[in-house]
């Protein structure tokens, strides 16, 4: 049977009709205006190249064309289990993992002390592409965070889902720019359901520069109800300019001109991690995703059981 991962999308095919609709009425209208000039015939003669069957053809084609892309949306799925039955669940064993992301603008400083190096933005995004590429039975959630925080997806198995989000990680997702790591860690420590028995961790990605919140206390919170919370640190102390998104060379300054230099706090990142229990990580370490893997792994494993994977539609 056909499922689809957002049938909601769904609705846009209402749209289809709707626009057929608009095509008929134009039509009917501009054929009425041009009965005021001349008849069918002398219409013809006026107008030898104006085709009466192509309009028609195009627009079939464009509303079939915009059927499928909607489809393509709603990402059809074929579940090849009877759900009814009980291979329709599958078994897992793993840990509950709320990823905080950090997207203020700070975020967008070279993730070197060279000022034109990658982002700690891109670099980060490498990082956590990897860490949900290493949850293999896992539930994995994303939280992204600047001044305030924004839940971008809830726990799930659906590591796809997870990745489909990277591209679009940025600091334009959060019109209050800060670092408010306090507020992404009570938000993760909510996302949690608190009647479940698995293990669960809090991973914060970030450079650390928190200005916003006691972000120890948040930890200490997150730990004294069994949440473990690591710290991936991104950057260096040395700090690097800011650029200006979408001017080349050119970087942001405070109110007197002077450029402003943003450095990484693995003080504040340490710290916060020894509150929740966990590990501080440097994330341009080359054991970085060894060593976090090794940190999750003294996390007890729980069985639970998840819907089979979907098989893409044909």
């Amino acid at each position: 049977m056909i499922h689809f991962a957002n049938p909601h999308l769904l609705y846009l095919l209402f749209a289809i009709p709707i626009i057929g609709l608009l095509y008929i009425g134009t039509r009917i209208a501009r054929r009425n205006k041009l009965k005021k000039f001349a008849d069918g015939r002398n219409i013809e003669a006026l107008m030898p190249d104006a085709s009466r069957y192509m309009p028609n053809i195009k627009i079939i084609l464009e509303l079939l064309a915009l059927g499928f892309i909607i489809i393509v949306l709603c990402r059809p799925y074929i579940d090849k289990t009877d759900k009814n039955s009980e291979e329709s669940d599958e078994k897992a064993s793993g840990i509950e993992a709320m990823i905080c992301f950090d997207v203020s603008n700070s975020m967008l400083a070279s993730a070197t002390d060279d000022p034109k190096g990658v982002s700690r933005l891109q670099r980060a995004k490498m990082l956590l592409e990897k860490i949900i590429d290493n949850m293999k039975q896992d539930r994995v959630g994303l939280i992204v965070f600047a001044g305030e925080a924004y839940t971008q997806l809830p726990l799930t198995s659906d590591y796809l889902s997870a990745k489909l989000y990277l591209n679009s990680l940025n600091p334009d997702m959060v019109q209050s720019q800060g670092t408010a790591i306090g507020d992404a860690i009570d938000m993760a420590i909510n996302c949690f359901n608190p009647e479940s028995n698995m293990q669960k961790a809090i991973i914060l990605i970030t450079d650390a520069e928190n200005f916003e919140d006691d972000a120890e206390d948040a930890a200490k919170r997150a730990a004294e109800v069994g949440i473990q919370v690591d710290v991936v640190g991104i950057g260096t102390e040395g700090g690097a300019p800011i650029p200006i998104q979408g001017k080349r060379n050119e970087y942001l300054t405070d109110y007197e001109g002077n450029l402003v230099n943003t450095a990484a706090n693995p003080e504040i990142g340490q710290a916060i991690a020894k509150a929740g229990d966990g590990i501080y990580i440097n994330g341009g370490s080359g054991d970085a995703l060894s060593l976090l893997k090794d940190k999750l792994d003294t996390l007890a494993k729980t069985e639970y059981k998840r819907f089979a994977n979907p098989s893409p539609a044909s």
